[in-house]
């Protein structure tokens, strides 16, 4: 519906424009591109009044709290998770948004006047941000107005220019606190993990340099020392790289062993060869074939010859409802979840349940908390990230299930707006819309 009704503007514009001025069809087309100059302006400009409703609200939330007795060191918590809900994000997101926010606001008024005038998008803005984060107020605000827009810096500038002019003026400015940032920086290392298609995954690891190069240097040994050996090697260089980082992390060629990779799928995608897709914890939607090879330690065209010798299958039974695909079971009585209970949670949310957020389950929650009363049962519990947790434990905060087909929960923050989430649904279930709010 909303697609026509976008169809259908567009095509009216355009008529309009023709009836405008009918004189050749570059006209509708100049028209049409300026128009889309106009809108970026104004998407920069939304973005400035964004950041200046942000910080206003900070203020706000910080006043309240003050008024209700909260501790000083306790005032603004949960302030970036609710800006997160309110633009659609995850609230991991939220708190650098509201970074963002105070940024432009309080500290670097010439950037803010650049996004308010469309000379800087809302990327653009953020990659000044963060190079000049390592600074102190005073040289931060420096910096902002050497690079203040009637400068001509971002005139004709991509983004690695912007980065290099505020690198640059930073360094000069305090090449004492760049060069503590670049020695701090070790303590930012981290994997990460994403999808990629064709049921494939991004693994990326953030690391000091001489590690990383040291890393990659021992790979690609194992590469060549592996192509040089006679009889001949059928993968290629790549290939190799990879297979040797799996091994070497995993202990094993195949990478499973130990690991419960938490595949769920129906029973007629196993055994009948339905085509309906089956879902990996940590990664997504997979093809029902792939699947199936996965489980039947089949061989992949790709894989090396020893690639399952060791993947261990394990089947457990995952009992749903007929009309709505919502997982059955028994309630408990204990304080905590039992291992059976969490798994099962964990089989059903896939990611947290907070809406907008698909961080990894890392606690599975009491949505009415014990302490509250709420009990230790399946539709009382809910799969969430670390910090939504917390984020969920603060004064002003509530979350409740809602009667359903399908389990449901709503999340109110302390201004009274309320988001809810249900459960995704399983291989071979169409989602079930709850009723709106």
């Amino acid at each position: 519906m909303e697609r026509n009704r976008e169809r259908q503007a567009s095509a009216a514009l355009t008529a309009a424009l023709v009836a405008a001025d009918p004189v050749t069809p570059s006209t509708v087309s100049r028209d049409l591109i300026n128009q889309l100059r106009v809108l970026e302006d104004m998407k920069s400009a939304i973005t400035g009044l964004q950041a200046k409703i942000t910080v206003a609200f900070d203020m706000a939330q910080r006043a309240e709290q003050a008024e209700a007795g909260v501790p000083a060191s306790e005032r603004g918590k949960g302030v970036g998770a609710q800006v997160a809900l309110a633009r659609r994000e995850s609230p991991n997101r939220g708190s650098r948004l509201l970074g963002f926010a105070k940024a432009l606001v309080t500290e670097m008024p010439h950037t803010m006047a650049a996004l308010d005038a469309g000379l800087l998008n809302e990327w653009r803005a953020t990659l000044l941000v963060k190079e000049t984060a390592c600074l102190s107020v005073e040289d931060r605000g420096a910096v902002d107005a050497e690079l203040a827009a009637d400068t001509g810096t971002f005139d004709d500038a991509g983004d690695k220019a912007i980065i290099a002019a505020a690198k640059a003026a930073a360094y000069r400015r305090d090449p004492r606190s760049v060069t503590q940032r670049a020695a701090h920086a070790a303590e930012e290392r981290r994997v990460s993990l994403r999808p990629a298609p064709d049921t494939m995954t991004i693994l990326t690891a953030l690391l000091p340099v001489a590690q990383g190069v040291a890393a990659y240097a021992a790979l690609t040994r194992a590469a060549d020392s592996a192509r040089s050996r006679p009889g001949g090697e059928e993968r290629g260089r790549g290939q190799i790289m990879a297979d040797t980082l799996v091994e070497r992390i995993t202990g094993s060629s195949a990478g499973y062993s130990g690991i419960d990779l938490q595949l769920v799928m129906t029973d007629r995608s196993l055994f009948a060869g339905d085509p309906e897709p089956a879902r990996l914890t940590g990664y997504g939607i997979v093809p029902a074939e792939w699947a199936r090879n996965l489980v039947a330690q089949g061989k992949e065209a790709s894989a090396p010859a020893d690639f399952y010798q060791d993947f261990n299958v394990w089947l457990r039974r995952l009992y749903t409802a007929p009309g709505t695909g919502e997982l059955l079971a028994v309630d408990s009585r204990a304080r905590f979840f039992p291992p059976g209970m969490r798994r099962f949670i964990e089989a059903r949310d896939n990611l947290c349940r907070t809406a907008y957020c698909d961080a990894p389950i890392r606690h599975i929650d009491h949505i009415v908390p014990w302490h509250q009363g709420g009990p230790t049962r399946l539709d009382n519990g809910a799969g969430l990230c670390e910090a939504c947790n917390h984020t969920k434990e603060r004064p002003g905060w509530a979350s409740r299930t809602i009667p359903g087909a399908v389990h449901s929960l709503e999340l109110t923050t302390p201004t009274g707006h309320s988001y809810r989430s249900q459960a995704p649904p399983l291989p071979g279930h169409r989602h079930v819309a709850s009723d709106s709010p």
